[in-house]
């Protein structure tokens, strides 16, 4: 009997010290992978913010595509679009807030903040003008360039994204991609 007796004691001792050492374990997070771009900007943020259209350029100095990026972009600034680069070791704060994970990130936000349309990656520039032109007039893309005006995102082409670990959201308003 006291045979039984210490085996259910060495039992109860083995189960107690299990839950004991799983508590101590720490729970590494799982991550998507997936890099996302903001949903909503606050304008007063950004130069430009008395503009109608916004497209802001989230970069990095070490990124490679990030300059043709900007360069793309820069030819749609005028009186209605401003064009503003966002570059993480001059502007951190702004990464940070914005969650941005990757660059290039490209979002365009319509005057209220919303981010109507967005680019993960290098982005082609027909497909950010066209993106542009179709949200400033309906309607203007034909529709058999309805890809011209789709987003590029991480899931298209996830060798074109540059890590930049500074802060993720997707890719832009899911009701408009």
């Amino acid at each position: 009997m006291s045979t039984v007796a210490i085996v259910i004691v060495l039992v109860a001792a083995a189960i107690g010290l299990s839950a004991v050492l799983s508590r101590r374990r720490t729970q590494i997070p799982v991550s998507s992978g997936a890099h996302q771009a903001p949903v909503q900007l606050n304008r007063d943020d950004f130069e430009g913010a008395d503009r109608e259209w916004l497209v802001a350029i989230f970069t990095s100095a070490t990124c490679n595509s990030c300059a043709e990026t900007v360069a793309r972009a820069s030819i749609l600034a005028g009186d209605a679009v401003a064009v503003v680069e966002i570059e993480v070791t001059a502007q951190p704060k702004l990464h940070t807030r914005y969650e941005i994970d990757a660059v290039p990130i490209v979002v365009i936000a319509n005057s209220g903040g919303v981010v109507e349309k967005s680019f993960i990656g290098p982005v082609s520039a027909t497909h950010l003008w066209g993106a542009v032109a179709e949200l400033r007039e309906p309607g203007s893309v034909p529709a058999d360039c309805s890809d011209v005006a789709g987003s590029v995102d991480a899931d298209s082409d996830p060798a074109a994204v540059d890590g930049a670990n500074v802060g993720g959201a997707e890719s832009g308003n899911p009701s408009r991609d």
